[in-house]
């Protein structure tokens, strides 16, 4: 389906010396179907054919240059490409958010560990890997663009929107994390998009509801959340997406969102560090960007500002109108767009969308979960593990001693209990959810007296990592009391909870295992019986015990 002599430049060598087709497409369009290639569209695969139906006429009236795929399946998303790209006189990009895969939007499909968890490995071969897996499912299914990687700087805790989608607060780390991560992805045929330019790592506001402001000087800026970027580009990033934060510093016009500042997409990123690859916004029905800016006025905006591609304008219909009056009234130079455009077309070409294909949708579920992914999914978590305390207590743990293995924070026996009793043929298991009361917790405190060994899986039982894991004081309270026993602990969760979990600094044993899934709690028993070498180093600091590089 994608041709390799296309791929053997890279996008940004082809910008250079763009190909015929780009000009004969080009020529073709007018005014109005310049500017719709600039507009990317929502789509979903689970909202029903109602909705799928309505977005088709939007693309086949509209002419937009291409779509965004949320929340749905692979195969229904490969024969809804096929729909909307037969309705389309010039072919679509399709894009969407894969941070950790495919399996960010679509059921059915490989979710890759987090970037957090990614950010603790130390062999970044690994996380190359993964974007040569990651651009061939993308590719399966007929996408051209993952907005991805997530290249931000995650030096505050409490945020609450990048946390764990970020590789971790060191930027060094995150440059070479994110930069083996996107060039995986390329090399493998696929575009990417850094995000969320200038950095988005140190807010407290999440854009989706809001529009958070950073107050820091244009030196801090620069020295540290934009430093990923700059080496990045350097590196060769095919895309970059902007955020939508205030920062007074850089644009001091109130209330303006970066993507929607031209000092900041035309001055900084495009003029001071020569970025000649597409910029595209972070969604544009996001609050953060049309709180201040309605009525298409955002849309303009962000065109006026230098953006080569909107995505999921509130009316990309209005939003084309009110740039194409700009232009008449010389507002904004259509030799501007045009570059944009022709930039829209090159990515286009490169992907392979010149030669128009049918995306083959039998065998697609199978397509994407290649038993090659997974095996990496399961290295990437081995590799990930950290062990915070008793290296040497762990190795001396004895397999045929009385050992409690107990689950906290689930409902039911976890498959770290199933793994590590493997090791411990003299086991146990207690169970007690995030919600225990104190009859049930004072029942498994009085039963583990009798056992010489305690290992303990915390496990957050919510959909994604974040902060503040649910459970409930008795539970913390339990965790304390069993830190000063024999007892070493496994944590499933976002390493920022380590924080809200006193007790832990002095436990016998601490291994931090990320995220809650099957792979890690697999990592985590063959460190505990004494099968794995722990090699991760944690991506954060949490205060005041553990600091950033921690990991024996």
């Amino acid at each position: 389906m994608f041709s390799a002599n296309a791929q053997q430049k890279t996008y940004l060598e082809m910008l250079t010396n763009q190909p015929k087709w780009v000009d004969s497409v080009f020529n073709k369009l007018n005014r109005r179907e310049r500017i719709a290639q600039m507009f990317f569209v929502r789509a979903h695969t689970n909202l029903g054919k109602k909705y799928s139906d309505s977005v088709g006429l939007v693309i086949k009236k509209e002419q937009l240059g291409g779509v965004v795929f949320f929340q749905g399946g692979p195969g229904r998303q490969a024969a809804l490409t096929n729909t909307y790209q037969k309705v389309s006189r010039v072919p679509l990009l399709i894009s969407s958010d894969g941070e950790w895969g495919l399996g960010m939007r679509l059921d059915s499909t490989i979710s890759y560990p987090y970037q957090m968890t990614l950010g603790a490995i130390q062999n970044k071969d690994l996380i190359y890997k993964m974007g040569l897996e990651v651009a061939k499912d993308f590719k399966r299914i007929g996408m051209q663009i993952n907005l991805a990687p997530d290249a931000d700087v995650n030096n505050n805790p409490k945020n609450p929107v990048i946390n764990y989608r970020s590789f971790g607060e060191n930027k060094y780390n995150v440059t070479a994390k994110a930069g083996a991560y996107m060039k995986g992805m390329q090399d493998g045929g696929l575009l990417t998009t850094l995000k969320h330019f200038p950095g988005h790592g140190d807010t407290d506001v999440d854009s989706h509801y809001d529009l958070p402001q950073l107050n820091f000087s244009a030196a801090r800026l620069d020295s540290l959340e934009m430093y990923p970027f700059k080496e990045l580009i350097k590196q060769g990033a095919a895309g970059i997406m902007i955020a939508h934060m205030n920062i007074p510093s850089l644009d001091n016009t109130p209330h303006v969102p970066s993507t929607l500042s031209k000092p900041i997409v035309t001055g900084i990123l495009k003029q001071k560090l020569g970025f000649k690859g597409l910029i595209i916004s972070d969604a544009m029905d996001m609050k953060g960007v049309v709180k201040y800016f309605k009525d298409g006025e955002a849309d303009l905006m962000g065109i006026l500002a230098g953006n080569d591609i909107l995505e999921l304008s509130q009316n990309s219909d209005r939003a084309i109108r009110l740039i194409r009056r700009a232009v008449r009234q010389n507002r904004i130079d259509m030799k501007v767009i045009d570059e944009s455009v022709r930039k829209i077309l090159t990515a286009k070409y490169w992907t392979g969308l010149y030669k128009r294909d049918t995306i083959v949708t039998q065998g697609i579920v199978t397509g994407v979960n290649r038993n090659a992914s997974k095996a990496l999914v399961q290295e990437l978590a081995n590799a990930s593990v950290t062990l915070l305390k008793g290296k040497d207590y762990i190795k001396r743990l004895v397999p045929i001693r009385r050992t409690a293995i107990i689950s906290i924070g689930e409902p039911g026996v976890t498959t770290f209990q199933k793994e590590i009793s493997k090791g411990y043929y003299n086991s146990v298991y207690y169970v007690l959810d995030k919600d225990a009361n104190a009859a049930q917790i004072s029942n498994v405190a009085r039963e583990i007296g009798a056992f010489d060994q305690i290992i303990v899986g915390i496990h957050d039982s919510r959909s994604r990592p974040g902060n503040n894991m649910p459970l409930n004081a008795g539970i913390k309270n339990f965790i304390k009391e069993l830190s000063g026993k024999n007892a070493v602990f496994a944590l499933f969760a976002n390493p920022y909870n380590l924080s809200a979990l006193p007790g832990l600094e002095n436990s016998k044993g601490l291994v931090v295992c990320y995220q809650k899934e099957d792979y890690m709690q697999i990592s985590a028993a063959a460190v505990i019986n004494n099968r794995l070498i722990p090699t991760g180093k944690l991506p954060v600091s949490v205060a005041p015990f553990y600091k950033f590089g921690d990991g024996l």
